[in-house]
This record gives C-alpha cells, sequence and structure tokens, in this order.
C-alpha cells in the first residue's frame, strides 16, 4: 500500500481497521486535559474497561463465602488458572497442558532453569544476547555463581558486529557450533527489548538442541505480539510477562511454557511445592509430591486470584480478537508509523534513524528510534506534549503501535508533534 501523511489518510485507515472498535476497551490517561498518544504497551499496557468487573467480582466473593470462594465462587479459586490453558495456549502456539500462569517472570525462568540448567564439568556454558534485559543477565549470572561457575567462563554473549544494531542470525548459529558439546542451556529474549529485533527461535532452538543442549526463551517482548508455535519449535521452557502487550496491570501474573516431552521425566529436578501437586491428592496432605503432569506440576504456591482476575480478563479479549487480526494490524501500523518517521526525518534534514529491523518478518510492534543531538530534550517535549513513550539510554526512544488500543490518527499526530519538537529544539 502506497501511504500518505495526511490526517485524512489516516482517518481512513482506522475506517477499514476491524480492530478499531477495540481502542473503546481501554482507559488512556490525559496530558493537558487530552487523551494521550500511548506508545509504551511494551512496557505496561493500558488497562481493559472490563478489568474492574472480573477483579470486582473476586472480591465480591471473597466478602460473600470467605474461604469457601476456593470451592463455591463464581469461578472457583482452587482450579482459576485452569482457565487460562485454552486461550493461552493459542497465543503462544502450545498444548494447554504446557501452559500455567504462576509467579513472575524473573521468578519463573529462575524456578525453569532449575529443572533446565544442569551444567557438568564438561557441559555448563549458557548463550544469551548481549544487551540482554538486565534482569535476565543478573539472574544468569546468579545460576552461574550458584553453581560454581566463574560467569566470565560460563556466560557466551552473542554480539552485534561492529556498526551494527542487530544480530545476526548467523552469528548466532556459528556461537553455538563453536561452544558446541560445551553447552548446556541456550537462554535468549523472543524479541530484543532494546531493538525490538525477532529472533529465529524455530531455527535457533533445533541448532542447540542439536547440539544437547536444552533452549529457553525469554518471551516478555513477544507473548501477545508475535506469532509463537512454541509446541512445534520443540522449545523446551519459555516464560513471560503479561503486563507489556496482554495488559495485565504492573508486575502483574507470569506465563509458563514447558514442553510436554518434559512432563512425565521423573528425573528432571524442579523445586516443588503443595500447589503442583497431583490435584486430585492435593487435599490429602501427603508427605511425597506427586507432580501434575504438564506445566502445572512447576507451580509451587497457592494463586494470587486477585492477579490472575486482571490477567483472565484481558487473556479472554486475546481470545475474541485473535492472534492472526493482532499480526496483521500489527504489521500495518508499525509500517505506517515507520512511513511517518521517514517523512518526518526527511522534512528535519536527518534528525534520527530507526535501529528497528526494516523487514517486517524480524520486527514485532516496536520501533527503537536512535536520535542524534539534543536525546533527552526531545524526549521531555514529545511527553509533555501528550506522547507517552520510553526512553533508553543512550539515546534511544521505543515506540511501540499497539494494535488493540493504537490508531492511525495517532501515527499521523505523534509526527506532527515529533516534527514541531524537533524544529523548536534546532532553534
Amino acid at each position: 500500500m502506497e501511504f500518505l501523511n495526511t490526517r485524512e489518510f489516516a482517518q481512513q485507515l482506522d475506517a477499514k481497521d476491524k480492530l478499531a472498535k477495540y481502542r473503546d476497551e481501554f482507559l488512556f490517561p490525559h496530558v493537558n486535559g487530552k487523551q494521550v498518544i500511548y506508545f509504551t504497551g511494551n512496557s505496561l499496557g493500558l488497562q481493559p474497561k472490563r478489568t474492574k468487573a472480573y477483579v470486582d467480582e473476586v472480591m465480591d466473593d471473597w466478602a460473600k463465602l470467605a474461604v469457601e470462594g476456593h470451592f463455591y465462587a463464581n469461578k472457583p479459586w482452587w482450579d482459576y488458572q485452569e482457565r487460562f490453558a485454552a486461550p493461552l495456549s493459542k497465543i503462544v502456539g502450545a498444548l494447554p497442558t504446557e501452559v500455567t500462569v504462576m509467579n513472575t517472570l524473573t521468578v519463573n525462568l529462575h524456578l525453569l532453569m532449575v529443572s533446565f540448567y544442569q551444567p557438568t564439568e564438561k557441559r555448563f556454558k549458557i548463550i544469551c544476547e548481549e544487551k540482554a534485559f538486565p534482569s535476565d543477565q543478573y539472574m544468569i549470572k546468579s545460576q552461574v555463581k550458584f553453581h560454581g561457575y566463574n560467569p566470565d567462563e560460563a556466560i557466551v554473549e552473542i554480539k552485534r558486529r561492529p556498526g551494527e544494531h542487530n544480530i545476526r542470525l548467523e552469528d548466532i548459529l556459528a556461537t553455538i557450533n563453536e561452544v558446541g558439546d560445551g553447552l548446556a542451556l541456550l537462554l535468549i529474549g523472543g524479541v530484543n527489548y532494546y531493538t525490538g529485533q525477532i529472533f529465529d527461535m524455530k531455527t535457533i532452538t533445533k541448532a542447540a538442541q542439536d547440539k544437547g543442549a536444552y533452549v529457553g526463551w525469554d518471551l516478555a517482548h513477544a507473548a501477545g505480539n508475535i506469532n509463537l508455535e512454541l509446541h512445534e519449535w520443540n522449545v523446551d521452557f519459555a516464560a513471560w510477562c503479561s503486563y507489556k502487550y496482554m495488559n495485565s496491570g504492573p508486575g502483574n501474573a507470569s506465563g509458563v511454557f514447558v514442553h510436554e516431552m518434559h512432563h512425565n521425566d521423573p528425573d528432571l529436578p524442579r523445586f516443588a511445592g503443595w500447589w503442583g501437586h497431583n490435584k486430585e491428592r492435593r487435599f490429602l496432605m501427603e508427605p511425597n509430591f506427586d507432580p501434575v503432569r504438564g506445566a502445572e506440576g512447576w507451580q509451587i504456591s497457592n494463586l494470587p486470584v486477585l492477579s490472575l482476575a486482571p490477567y483472565l480478563a484481558s487473556v479472554e479479549m486475546f481470545d475474541e480478537v485473535g492472534m492472526p487480526a493482532l499480526i496483521q494490524k500489527r504489521d500495518s501500523i508499525t509500517s505506517y508509523l515507520e512511513f511517518i518517521l521517514h517523512e518526518i526525518d526527511r522534512e528535519v534534514n536527518g534528525h534520527f534513524e530507526i535501529i528497528t529491523p526494516a523487514e517486517p518478518s524480524e520486527r514485532a510492534c516496536q520501533l527503537s528510534v536512535f536520535l542524534h543531538g539534543e536525546g533527552r530534550s526531545l524526549f521531555d517535549y514529545l511527553m509533555k506534549n501528550g506522547v507517552i513513550v520510553d526512553w533508553r539510554e543512550p539515546n534511544v526512544i521505543r515506540l511501540a503501535p499497539v494494535p488493540l488500543y493504537c490508531s492511525y490518527e495517532d501515527m499521523y499526530e505523534f509526527g506532527q508533534i515529533l516534527k514541531t519538537g524537533i524544529l523548536s529544539h534546532k532553534k
């Protein structure tokens, strides 16, 4: 499609958008009395209006039933997490038994590494990407130290080539081959948080497993954002947060995937807890742990139902929309934003560059813009003028045009505000 940088053209795209009605399902902050243009769904998604009813339902059941809510609430609390299995499995490409919700993201990655990082004298190395999200870096280093290894020797970072912003697939595969039989685990973010680059998870997973390693993915920026086929790709494990593209609320519950090939492995270590015990025998209070056959067997504690309620509201919305429709609009609106950025850059004589891959298949719902010159002051200008964006050092603004609640007219309006901001800073 040939785009135009006009309000009328953007409005025409909105009129044809089958997902446009979902914009009214969300609550937007206001700046200077005007609804914001919200580009930070890759950090914290907006609140769906339906969320309050889900939370109120739990609160009402607690008030009326107290402890009996575990069994007699409209959605009984003791199996509340089971409602996520079917819709989440569609979002991440899994069998319903391969997914569950529990804890938070980094906690879950630590727990999964108990099972899937089993270093030996020969096989103890972990491959991750350069400039992974800091929490992953801290987690991996602490796990390596816990097992008595030196992070400088055990952790292998796949680096960008000099002068390049993104990591090449061939360099990932070359690193896997180089580490070879010393590789115990590959653990990478499915979408790089800084650049928005999507990694070829299918190819990378197979390459690492061919060397005898386990493969896990941090899907914080991928779940609810890109096409995932975790079961078909034979991924060993994955985890994701729910508060970015899935709009469940700040710091909320995490999703977990464990491939079915591991469900009945009695030799696979794990940290056990009551909620992972055989559901039919859980209340017999038996002394020996008998895990649920499935991802739920990795659960430990009674689940925080008040936290799960907002997540369930969002997951059910995703089930209504379907990932194919979301991805179709994601690609279209991200391309339109890219066009707007190039138009504005041309008009202001080269003030910034997009460091996210230009190929749509290699990016998701994010464009990272590297600003030349007074980047931080331009960020401040955007924020004060009702454009909520995300700043990352040294000089990058991340823009996430989330398809559920961003409009094409938002993209046009942002371009006009950005242009005014750049020109005002040049004076």
